[in-house]
């Protein structure tokens, strides 16, 4: 699964054995601000019958949920404020989204938000579930700074430490499938950005890709491949660092494994 806007506005499609299709039906005015931001940061539900999304089409961003052929879609939160990044908990009940540089979680079946994790006048983004439920990983910028740095905290909002100290732009982080390291995008070794992945100790700090192109996206499977962003592209690499190229339109993003 990943994010185009190939027919104009933001929409999220499938992607099996090369074989590309639109998920969602409804369709954005990309003429408009709300329209063209339609459908974006898709998220597979544990089980793969629902995708969780991102959505400006009511003029604010909001959190929305959808069947996994893109009928049904409801919204989730509806507050005057921006929501974004959704990501489910293991056991399919919650979703963690950012809103307002603050960490909230609401229940998949709707219901009213709740904040786990301030901001503190910075902005945290990016939310990722770990695959046991225990932790959520996010990327963080202090007040007053420009860099991100990788974070971790419990899933009820306590013992929150920081994972990266690189002083640059880490954000977007993905959880390994044994959930003992974490990929993410950085500009910490090179002009632009690449995919990196570090332990939840923050040694070990691995490069995975190498490119002059802006590197984003990462998202890791169970099989242990990472998809990724490239010039438009979705692409993968493996254990081996080998990269492969799966898409070839110019504005791809935002890929999503689906889970076995």
């Amino acid at each position: 699964m990943f994010v185009s806007t190939r027919d104009g506005d933001y929409a999220i499609y499938g992607l099996a054995g090369g074989h590309e299709w639109r998920l969602t039906k409804e369709k954005g005015d990309p003429a408009t601000p709300a329209g063209l931001l339609y459908q974006l940061q898709p998220a597979w539900s544990p089980d793969g019958a629902s995708i969780a999304f991102a959505s400006k089409r009511d003029g604010r961003w909001h959190i929305y949920v959808m069947h996994a052929d893109g009928t049904g879609a409801r919204r989730l939160t509806g507050t005057a404020q921006d929501d974004s990044h959704p990501t489910w908990s293991p056991d399919g009940r919650r979703i963690a989204f950012a809103r307002a540089g603050d960490l909230y979680v609401v229940a998949a079946a709707g219901g009213r938000a709740r904040r786990i994790r301030r901001g503190l006048g910075g902005e945290l983004a990016d939310p990722a579930w770990s695959p046991d439920g225990r932790l959520i990983a996010y990327d963080y910028r202090p007040p007053g700074y420009s860099i991100r740095e990788i974070w971790v905290v419990r899933a009820d909002g306590g013992d929150e430490r920081e994972v990266t100290r690189l002083r640059h732009l880490s954000s977007a982080p993905s959880w390994s499938p044994d959930g003992t390291r974490l990929a993410f995008k950085s500009d910490a070794r090179s002009r632009n950005a690449e995919i990196y992945s570090i332990g939840l100790d923050g040694k070990s700090l691995r490069r995975l890709t190498r490119s002059a192109i802006e590197t984003i996206d990462p998202a890791w499977s169970r099989s242990g491949t990472i998809a990724f962003s490239r010039d438009g592209a979705i692409w993968t690499v493996d254990r081996s660092g080998e990269a492969q190229k799966l898409t070839s339109d110019d504005n791809d993003s935002s890929p999503a494994w689906r889970p076995a």
